[in-house]
């Protein structure tokens, strides 16, 4: 008896991209508002009331944003697998995608990182830094979205 997995069968195209477009959007709400927690905090005094407020905050969207990221990521990387050649002249753009969704990814750790240092209250960043900060994942977006409706490459 033989046995082959088809992937093409087993999930469709347009449920797999409706799933991945509803994670992006839920893990960008994230990255946008995670590292303006960041900006709050890093103006407020470690010892105050608020300061402790905005660290649980911050530390339970990590905890909820994190895994829609993996996921967002995974189904990205099925959809390529699935749909797209993965090897060949005309798909440079799927490259250039899963290497803004690793970008993304990083960015997420760094994420971690500051808080990891916020919740330790040993942060020597300025609100200033991550007001900068909080202005990467919109310029990773706006590549992402011109790459994937235009296909430039």
């Amino acid at each position: 008896m033989y046995f082959s997995f088809d992937l093409k069968e087993f999930m469709p195209y347009l449920p797999l991209k409706l799933i991945h477009i509803y994670l992006i959007i839920s893990w960008f709400a994230g990255l946008f508002y995670l590292p303006r927690i960041f900006v709050n905090l890093a103006a407020l005094d470690a010892n105050s009331p608020e300061y402790q407020r905005l660290c649980d905050m911050a530390r339970r969207l990590y905890r909820f944003m994190a895994p829609i990221g993996y996921l967002a990521l995974l189904f990205g990387l099925i959809l390529v697998f699935r749909h797209f050649s993965w090897i060949g002249s005309g798909n440079v753009w799927t490259h250039i995608k899963v290497l803004m969704g690793v970008l993304l990814v990083i960015y997420q750790l760094f994420c971690k990182h500051y808080l990891r240092q916020f919740q330790n209250k040993t942060n020597t960043k300025s609100h200033k830094f991550f007001r900068y900060f909080n202005e990467l994942p919109v310029f990773i977006l706006v590549l992402s979205l011109y790459i994937v409706l235009f296909k430039p490459f």
